[in-house]
């Protein structure tokens, strides 16, 4: 009969259940319509190659090295076991929505009654009791503030998963990154050691033209001097190189090695294709990643302000205790604990309302709802910045091919002005200062030349960085790798949240 009016007490209390505080609704932002540069014949509106698109440079060792980062890199790592602490944050809310407290209880106590207190009776004043039994208490989610709860963690979860994917795209775009400018500096220390040859040449020049008369010593002196600035150039390049290869082995997960046989030295730079395809600026809404993880921040926190005004309301909860009870007094025995006789029962519903709290509870509530609209907007400027990011990265990309083209001519112009000037020399017809600027202008417009093509490849990867790029060649994948979820499972107890979970796709969110 009493289980039954609980029941209907705890039936009544859940059809009137509500959901206080506001549901999402996305905010409007700023879109372009298409990209500026969209027109322009080296760009395409196609469906871009983000997936793998480092494989746009048909570089093996590239793609090789950006598998390795996906495998090793420990600050994917880190953002991979954020993703496990969110899923068992998520799982922690849901246990709200069940008895919030349930226990086994037990006890066994010596009581003695003072003779002269409101309890004394005549006869025994002390006795034994032992007591062994159950309790639960239930706050009914009657507002909605446990399931406001469970939505915010949802959503939590999410923007990790986003947060995760955002670093997959920094990870293989930097890695790409550093491996250009390794490929770059080794043909910049090419350029600078050929321009050594031909300096020492010309060196030999003006010392045989001194030694017969033909050449005073300070064209000697004037030949060595700019001989060796350019070799002091090359131990700059080199340490530039050595510690880009260092960077690029922490994003490999290795120690800071000069990943000699991982990178054997090349100077050929990676070239980007002739034409790229950017899609239309709606796709980075589902695309970037830090863009959807500041649209579920601000879904957070927006769940937060149901879950802080379910706090101006009574509480409403359900509990019980069930235990056995008994005690060595005369009539009783300490062994009668566990006949029916001795069961004790307390149960019922209850209230709870912070009626005298109200100017510090609807502060708080206005504290989430500041931190919501403050996401919000974080939410909208992201969507801008994404925006920014990729016009960019096209404008510096596009500005550096075109700068190649003059680059290009200008080099070969410098090549054949030294070339000049050395049978100038030779024949007599002008000094060593004509052959020096030549020399000088030579190995500055090779050098510019060679920066600018490892440019055009960098503006690229940024291109590809901007669109989001790069974390769906590994959509569906486990974010924590077997071997750190075995540390894990030995440490502690993870139930069911180290299995893998497939983790939804950016078109599915």
């Amino acid at each position: 009969m009493h289980t039954r009016i609980v029941l209907a007490i705890a039936a009544l209390f859940l059809s009137g259940c509500v959901m206080l505080g506001p549901d999402y609704v996305r905010p409007p932002t700023s879109l372009l319509t298409n990209w500026t540069k969209a027109k322009d014949k080296r760009i395409t509106n196609g469906e871009p190659e983000y997936r793998a698109w480092w494989r746009v440079f048909n570089d093996p060792v590239l793609d090789g090295l950006v598998e390795t980062a996906y495998c090793q890199n420990l600050t994917l790592r880190t953002a991979g076991v954020r993703v496990l602490e969110a899923r068992a944050q998520l799982a922690l809310a849901r246990g709200q929505l069940y008895p919030q407290t349930q226990q086994a209880i037990g006890s066994l106590q010596y009581n003695r009654l003072s003779q002269y207190g409101p309890l004394a009776t005549p006869g025994e004043l002390s006795y034994t009791q032992d007591q062994v039994g159950l309790t639960a208490s239930w706050e009914i989610d009657f507002w909605g503030k446990f399931r406001r709860a469970i939505e915010s963690a949802g959503a939590t979860l999410e923007a990790t998963v986003a947060d995760y994917e955002s670093a997959l795209v920094s990870l293989a775009a930097d890695v790409a990154t550093d491996y250009i400018q390794i490929r770059t500096l080794e043909n910049r220390i090419d350029i600078a050691q050929q321009n050594v040859e031909t300096q020492k040449e010309n060196l030999s020049l003006a010392q045989a033209r001194f030694q017969f008369g033909l050449a005073s010593e300070r064209d000697v002196e004037q030949a060595r001097t700019i001989l060796e600035d350019t070799l002091a150039s090359v131990p700059v390049l080199q340490t530039q190189a050595e510690q880009t290869r260092h960077a690029l082995a922490i994003l490999l997960g290795l120690p800071p090695t000069d990943l000699i046989d991982r990178v054997a030295r090349s100077s050929v730079i990676p070239a980007p294709p002739p034409q790229i395809a950017i899609g239309i600026p709606e796709d980075l809404l589902r695309r970037r990643p830090d863009v959807r993880s500041a649209e579920y921040q601000a879904m957070a926190q927006g769940a937060l302000i149901g879950v802080a005004r379910a706090q101006l309301f009574p509480a409403f909860s359900l509990s019980g205790t069930f235990t056995f009870l008994s005690t060595d007094l005369p009539g009783s025995s300490l062994s009668d604990i566990f006949k029916w006789g001795s069961r004790d029962i307390l149960a019922g519903p209850s209230f709870q309302w912070n009626i005298f709290n109200y100017g510090r509870l609807e502060n708080n509530v206005r504290i989430q709802d500041a931190r919501f609209q403050e996401l919000l907007i974080t939410y909208q400027n992201a969507v801008l910045k994404a925006q920014q990011d990729v016009e960019d990265a096209l404008v510096a990309y596009l500005r550096a091919e075109e700068r190649a083209d003059d680059l290009a001519r200008s080099t070969e112009a410098a090549r054949k002005s030294l070339g000049y000037a050395v049978e100038q020399y030779r024949g007599g017809v002008t000094d060593f200062t004509t052959v020096i600027v030549a020399e000088q202008a030579l190995l500055g417009e090779q050098d510019s030349f060679a920066a600018n093509l490892g440019a055009i490849s960098t503006g690229l990867v940024s291109v590809y960085r901007a669109l989001g790029g790069g974390w769906q060649v590994w959509e569906g994948a486990d974010p924590v790798p077997e071997d750190v979820k075995a540390i894990m499972a030995r440490r502690t107890d993870w139930g069911d949240l180290l299995k893998p979970v497939r983790l939804p796709s950016g078109n599915e969110r």
